[in-house]
């Protein structure tokens, strides 16, 4: 044998791989020509990109003479607006900065049962047979809600991946008061505000937001962080409630208890380890604010110790803690029956 190499001068099999016989590139490759594939720079947002729905939705609010809503620069942007794309996936749980995207017939139905406000439902073309879509659809149009006919790819961006079966409601922002809007009450009645601290179910929430309308309170304040926010689920749990009563979002919400408390504001939490029994508070008929925490863990140590007197709940020993619903349930009915003897 001769020892000579197959193949061209650098040894490379001909016709093999991206390169011709001659054992030069194959033209088209994107190798080292100076016809080489160019790159088409970053992607544009979604309000930017042409036919996009939230192009669709950016020039519709354009026409209307609304204020743009721009957010992130694409992939790898810093950020999205999820307040204005709902094709960019459902807003984070709880978060309320963004419309919520509901999936699935079922939850649906259920929200539109519960009257969840929402700004447009929907709908592929095949689901539209199945009963409960057909329901959704004549509910959404008694109660004034858009009913848009989608493809099932559109409906896969729209919900971020999750199983829709056919059919997404998205649900309207939540529009949250100031803390601060409840330092004065209707007169001649106190302010009564329930605060939660650490409640992560936004079912607890509307449990809370429910019982709170129930026994007159002025409104309920949640923090903006590892909280539960007014979505779908809290819409449902409050049956209507959270249409009555103003949620308020704190930033810190142990400075909004001390703001509270310089407007002549007591604060009372409610505790397992606390020296008195919720129906013997001896401020219940004055402005009050109530503080509930998570079930288990209870208020947290600076939650704590900015209230002016922790309460609790008198109950057999041995017996578990009471969820958030639950307690603040029953401090409110007590509080409401201190007010209304005082009348």
């Amino acid at each position: 044998m001769s020892g000579r190499k197959k193949g061209g001068a650098d040894g490379r099999e001909p016709g093999g791989g991206g390169y011709a016989k001659t054992g030069k590139p194959r033209p088209g490759t994107g190798g080292n020509r100076r016809d080489r594939l160019a790159g088409k720079g970053p992607t544009p947002p979604a309000y930017m990109r042409p036919g996009h729905p939230a192009q669709r939705a950016a020039a519709a609010r354009a026409a209307a003479g609304q204020p743009a809503r721009q957010g992130g620069t694409g992939r790898g942007g810093a950020s999205r607006d999820r307040s204005d794309h709902g094709n960019e996936g459902p807003a984070p749980r709880g978060s309320g900065d963004g419309p919520e995207v509901v999936a699935g017939r079922n939850a649906v139905v259920e929200s539109l049962r519960a009257a969840v406000p929402a700004l447009a439902l929907y709908v592929s073309g095949r689901a539209q047979q199945d009963e409960r879509v057909a329901e959704a659809v004549q509910l959404a149009a008694e109660g004034g809600i858009a009913v848009l006919e989608s493809g099932m790819s559109e409906l896969d961006r729209l919900t971020g991946g999750a199983v829709h079966q056919g059919v997404a409601l998205r649900v309207r922002p939540y529009e949250y008061a100031h803390p601060e809007d409840f330092t004065v009450a209707a007169a001649p009645v106190p302010p009564l505000i329930v605060a939660l601290d650490g409640v992560t179910d936004p079912r607890n929430l509307g449990a809370v937001v429910r019982s709170a309308a129930a026994f007159g309170a002025t409104g309920i304040v949640v923090p903006a962080r590892r909280s539960a926010g007014v979505t779908a689920g809290a819409w449902k749990a409050s049956a209507g409630a959270l249409a009555r009563l103003p949620v308020a979002r704190a930033v810190n919400l142990t400075r909004t208890l001390e703001a509270y408390k310089s407007h002549a504001i007591f604060v009372a939490g409610l505790d397992a380890a606390g020296s008195t029994d919720v129906h013997d508070m001896p401020i219940a008929d004055g402005p009050l604010v109530l503080v509930v925490g998570s079930e288990g863990r209870g208020l947290s140590r600076v939650v704590a110790a900015a209230c002016d007197l922790l309460v609790r709940i008198p109950m057999a020993s041995g017996t578990e803690s009471l969820n958030a619903g639950v307690a603040a349930s029953i401090a409110l009915y007590e509080i409401a029956s201190v007010r209304s003897r005082l009348r």
